[in-house]
């Protein structure tokens, strides 16, 4: 049987024996896996990480960091591990069974651990995404996301997680492979995707499948994506309306639980290797695949064919074929979308970029049919409604004392009397009495109270509400994934309330700078603690010489600017 057929390895038990290990696995330590685990857990267990048999050893992943292959020498371009908090490694020891739970403490997996060690994040970032640049989703991932120590080990899958969207759509590569015999499709070129299709994007996939001879796979990640992107319920009835565009006999659809890691040339081959597994036999590699934008100095973390030149050189390996993404553009004389590199001079050329579509979608404005499907931006205009009816967060961060709660309190104000949206302050003290009263000053406590000010404001900003925070905050790597949380469905605008703390100390309202100074007061921001100043801000203000009334107004102004109320 051709080898894009046949059977490829899982790592699930029986159905019966899964039934006795569920029980023997109740008595094991346990670990809860992240949503990042999840989707790894998941194509381990199903063979979509073939050959892998679990997550890397320490040998197998300083290989792979370091040569793109496990230690047996097969290529491997990505590091798929387990990483755990420092509390929870030293509890567990080599030869140990640990139990894999969902977040629901469902037991997904047994592993058996065979390697427990502290890696160098900053060695793999240099080497795997190519910079130690938290400006890269995946580094800050490593660096402030990531437990401090990896464990490694093979798995003894028992379930595969639990999914309850759109479940007709998800298909094992096994399951797909099975599809494939049955209708009989020998070439199957597949077209990864984490966005809504577009017009473009129909006659660049009718291309590579026509150039490939093949049919098409469409599918797209329903994983974990770029921070920022289109949520993907929102994207899969994108597909699924445009779906009837595609002849229905040479094409189909399908989803993949992967968490992508934006990591450009490596993620590339990767995303070929497990598309080989799914049992395509060809794979179409876009500019700048799997890129992650800019990096700290403003520039694209890799070139634009960085990608496909790596892939070439991986193809036979792979053991799946590169189709070229050709970048296609709008020719308005002929009304059709063309290769940008085969048109002459003189022919006029339409084209939108992402940052255009969103534009028109926040603004509510016209976005032409040669670009999208009238059926795309219906869904997309669900979920993205014009700016001025989006929910927003105004997070507001600077030393104690600095008139943070004042200028909230005087922009809450402001905002109800414009009424249109409800307005929420989640002032520093207000959440500490009524949401955190447990917690006390410990980095780890105070990270975790703007973590949870954060979620509130998330839901606040993903129901349509205007939420307004007012911590000190005075950690960026926190306020960074504060952001991540909110932009997941709204506007996040940080204004740094920029006064000094030389004028902080002087009004002290609350006596809190004397008893800093005294050491009655331990780990106090500015005073025995540190403060991460925000490098770019929406907004900075500062109080002094200036009322308060004109600090909120000026908060107006910027909210104005960004659309996020009608001027």
């Amino acid at each position: 049987m051709m080898s894009n057929l046949a059977p490829v390895p899982e790592l699930y038990v029986s159905y019966e024996s899964a039934q006795k290990l569920k029980l023997e696995a109740a008595e094991l330590t346990s670990w809860d896996l992240t949503p990042r685990q999840i989707c790894d857990l998941e194509l381990l267990m199903n063979g979509g990480f073939n050959p892998l048999k679990g997550f890397l050893s320490e040998e197998d992943y300083t290989s792979v960091v370091e040569n793109m292959r496990l230690a047996n020498g097969a290529l491997w371009p990505m590091p798929v591990t387990l990483d755990v908090s420092e509390d929870f490694a030293s509890k567990i020891e080599v030869g140990q069974d640990i139990a894999l739970r969902d977040q629901e403490g469902v037991i997904l997996a047994i592993m058996s651990v065979t390697d427990n060690w502290e890696p160098n994040k900053s060695l793999e970032a240099e080497k795997v995404y190519g910079a130690d640049d938290i400006a890269h989703p995946a580094v800050n991932y490593l660096h402030n996301q990531a437990g401090k120590i990896y464990i490694g080990g093979p798995i003894t899958g028992i379930q595969q997680p639990v999914h309850y969207d759109f479940r007709g759509r998800r298909d094992t590569p096994n399951e797909l492979r099975t599809f494939f015999r049955k209708v009989g499709w020998r070439r199957v070129v597949a077209f990864q995707t984490r966005n809504p299709l577009h017009r473009a994007h129909q006659e660049l996939t009718f291309r590579a499948a026509k150039e490939a001879q093949a049919n098409l796979l469409i599918h797209p990640v329903v994983g974990m994506t770029k921070p920022g992107d289109v949520d993907h319920f929102t994207r899969v009835r994108c597909y699924e309306a445009v779906l009837d565009k595609y002849p229905s006999s040479t094409t189909s659809m399908s989803l993949l639980n992967l968490a992508m890691r934006m990591g450009g040339p490596r993620e590339a081959v990767w995303h070929g290797l497990i598309r080989a597994n799914h049992g395509c036999t060809h794979f179409i590699v876009g500019r700048d695949h799997a890129g992650p934008g800019k990096n700290s100095g403003g520039e694209d973390f890799y070139g634009p064919y960085d990608a496909q030149e790596l892939f070439r050189k991986c193809q036979d390996e792979i053991g799946v074929e590169m189709v070229d993404f050709k970048h296609m553009v709008y020719v308005q004389e002929r009304a059709q979308y063309e290769p940008a590199d085969e048109i002459e001079e003189g022919v006029t050329v339409l084209n939108i970029s992402g940052t255009e579509l969103r534009r028109r979608l926040s603004e509510g404005l016209e976005i032409p049919e040669w670009f999208s499907f009238p059926e795309v931006v219906t869904e997309l205009r669900k979920t993205r409604p014009p700016r001025a009816q989006q929910g927003f967060t105004v997070f507001f961060t600077g030393f104690s004392g600095s008139g943070k709660s004042t200028i909230a309190n005087a922009l809450m104000v402001k905002l109800m009397e414009m009424g249109g949206r409800p307005v929420t302050l989640l002032d520093g003290d207000i959440v500490r009495k009524n949401l955190s009263s447990e917690l006390g000053f410990s980095k780890e406590h105070r990270d975790l109270n703007i973590r949870r000010i954060g979620y509130v404001a998330s839901e606040i900003t993903k129901n349509g509400g205007i939420a307004i925070c007012a911590p000190i905050a005075p950690y960026a790597t926190t306020r960074r994934a504060v952001r991540e949380d909110v932009e997941a469905f709204g506007a996040f605008v940080e204004v740094h309330v920029a006064t000094s703390i030389e004028e902080c100390e002087k009004r002290d309202r609350k006596g809190l700078y004397k008893l800093a100074r005294e050491g009655k007061i331990k780990e106090f921001t500015g005073i025995s603690d540190p403060y991460d100043v925000p490098e770019n801000p929406e907004l900075a203000v500062d109080t002094i010489n200036i009322d308060v009334d004109n600090c909120a107004h000026q908060v107006i102004l910027k909210l104005e600017s960004m659309g996020l109320i009608a001027g």
